[in-house]
């Protein structure tokens, strides 16, 4: 009999940027309206769809064996598993997402001070009361089932403690943040009994490498140029690169090849250097996976 994995892949906002991250780590996991058991084409897995706020207790008390959920929910639940790994990932950009103060624009609480006596909205009940409690600070924490922005535009709470990514969504509604709470991202998580289990553990390793090696990939391209032999010392050294560039010389000439890593956030600014320090055919090539 097979050996299975059991893997919660997490529903809601999260979903679809976690199918294409296993897509890019060689996975495809398909998910249909109103079906909680995701396939995947792997025979050694199993796939259960589970909301990020429930994943780490389902992992913690062994119906999954691991899973994707965020930092958050890991505090919110305190939650006993194992981390396996950290991957930054969300579902508008690979950034960190906060869990923020925010009040009406015109509101006198200015500190998480001025929230003595106030009412607030959260999903993250749990930790919002422990924050204040930790800061000798006595208001009502309000548990919210959606639409939490809302509650403090209509005046139902006082201020609510919620999630963001650039804040946008929140000055959109009228709002200000006052401070920042939880800075917060994706972490895969297993169950510590499972990490026992020869098989299961280097399964679940299999999938944290290929995971973080699509993520690293995302943020780098393999730039490809050729280059005279007598310009290469000066191309060299204007060459940010993750190791030294790979350089090969061209059959029955005197230019080089050169293959290099870079940031894609450097591209723009390098290709205009390389071009002035005598590279020609230059090629930018997305990478799928860098395995660390």
């Amino acid at each position: 009999m097979t050996d299975i994995l059991k893997l919660g892949i997490p529903k809601g906002s999260l979903e679809e940027a976690t199918k294409e991250l296993f897509s890019q780590a060689g996975w495809t996991v398909n998910t249909r309206s109103r079906n909680y058991f995701p396939s995947i084409d792997d025979q050694e897995i199993n796939c259960s769809l589970v909301r990020s706020q429930e994943m780490g207790t389902y992992i913690s008390n062994g119906v999954l064996d691991a899973g994707l959920t965020g930092q958050d929910w890991l505090a919110e639940t305190n939650a006993d598993v194992e981390v396996i790994s950290h991957l930054v990932y969300s579902k508008a950009s690979d950034r960190a997402c906060r869990w923020v103060l925010i009040v009406k624009n015109d509101s006198d609480i200015n500190t998480v001070q001025d929230l003595e006596g106030k009412r607030i909205s959260t999903e993250l009940v749990n930790f919002t009361q422990t924050y204040l409690t930790d800061r000798n600070i006595s208001a009502s924490v309000d548990f919210s089932w959606g639409a939490t922005e809302a509650k403090v535009v209509e005046g139902l709470a006082d201020a609510a403690v919620e999630i963001t990514e650039t804040g946008s969504t929140i000055k959109a509604h009228g709002l200000r943040i006052v401070c920042d709470l939880l800075e917060t991202h994706t972490v895969f998580v297993a169950n510590k009994e499972a990490m026992k289990n020869p098989w299961k553990r280097k399964k679940i390793q299999q999938i944290a490498l290929l995971l973080e090696s699509a993520l690293s990939a995302r943020e780098k391209v393999l730039l490809k140029m050729n280059v005279p032999g007598n310009r290469i010392d000066d191309l060299v050294a204007q060459l940010p690169s993750l190791h030294a560039p790979t350089i090969n010389p061209l059959y029955g000439d005197e230019w080089l090849a050169v293959e290099t890593v870079v940031s894609k956030r450097e591209v723009r600014k390098i290709i205009p250097i390389l071009k002035a320090s005598g590279a020609e055919g230059i090629l930018e090539f997305e990478l799928r996976k860098m395995v660390p």
